[in-house]
């Protein structure tokens, strides 16, 4: 029998193969498919409301599977994947979020504000993102750059390692990042205001959530929004917003266990 097909999106600056340790405790149960990388095709530009980005995420569906799979996508991927089945319900089972804040009510009224006067680089990540360092001279120099800070030292070795594999390409003055800081931070900048739309209106299809209880980008995000959208089906566990990373296989599980309550409810609505 075959495995339920999952299309995972990934998290911003984060190219999908830095999830290869959470990936590979999920495919004792699923298909786990990806787009290596969003946000740097050019025929998908990274503007305001991310429509092209959401624009890539349905013709990526469209043209590779013949029907509805699951969406799975942490922070960014996860937006991506709410506003995509909101768009094309009939190309997804469900939607499971990782730790993705769904910005609506007062927040996105700032969000606005602040992108209008032109201060989100300076009030968003973008602020460090802009000055991020790019260079190395070679994968171990960047392994020990990674893990002298301390979001990235709370990470098992292990998933470091497949960061920087994934995440870096050979550079003429040795390696550089994959994902370029000017596409992370046009991310950050760009962020949706627009999605009160479809919290009023929810999803045609299951939607859940798995967070982190030291989540700072979902509490200033807030998560009331994506409570009254998933109802039963959010929880939350004891890490950050990288949680993927942080504990690959804690996250898995706790994905595992909500997909299985989410695809038994696509079945009995269906």
């Amino acid at each position: 029998m075959s495995k339920p097909i999952v299309h995972f999106c990934h998290g911003n600056s984060f190219p999908a193969g830095s999830y290869r340790q959470m990936f590979a405790e999920l495919e004792a149960h699923y298909d786990i498919r990806f787009l290596e990388m969003h946000g740097h095709n050019p025929a998908y530009p990274v503007t305001t409301n991310w429509p092209y980005l959401v624009q890539e995420l349905i013709d990526t569906l469209e043209k590779n599977y013949q029907e509805p799979v699951i969406l799975l996508g942490h922070s960014l991927g996860g937006i991506l994947s709410l506003m995509a089945a909101s768009r094309r319900p009939d190309l997804v089972r469900c939607v499971l979020m990782i730790d993705s804040p769904v910005v609506t009510g007062w927040r996105s009224m700032f969000l606005k504000t602040f992108r209008v006067l032109g201060l989100l680089d300076r009030y968003s990540p973008a602020q460090f993102s802009l000055k991020r360092r790019i260079m190395w001279k070679d994968k171990e120099e960047a392994f020990e750059h990674f893990s002298a800070k301390d979001k990235f030292a709370i990470w098992p070795p292990q998933v470091l390692r497949d960061y920087v594999d994934a995440g870096t390409i050979p550079h003429p003055e040795g390696i550089t990042l994959k994902f370029t800081r000017d596409i992370e931070s046009q991310i950050y900048v760009t962020l949706p205001g627009n999605l009160g739309r479809i919290a009023r209106k929810g999803l045609k299809v299951p939607l859940g959530f798995v967070g982190g209880t030291e989540s700072i980008e979902c509490r200033q995000g807030g998560l009331s929004a994506t409570r009254r959208m998933c109802g039963e089906y959010f929880v939350q566990l004891p890490a950050g917003h990288l949680l993927p990373m942080e504990i690959p296989e804690k996250t898995a599980d706790a994905c595992h266990q909500m997909l299985q309550r989410l695809l038994q409810r696509s079945s009995s609505t269906t």
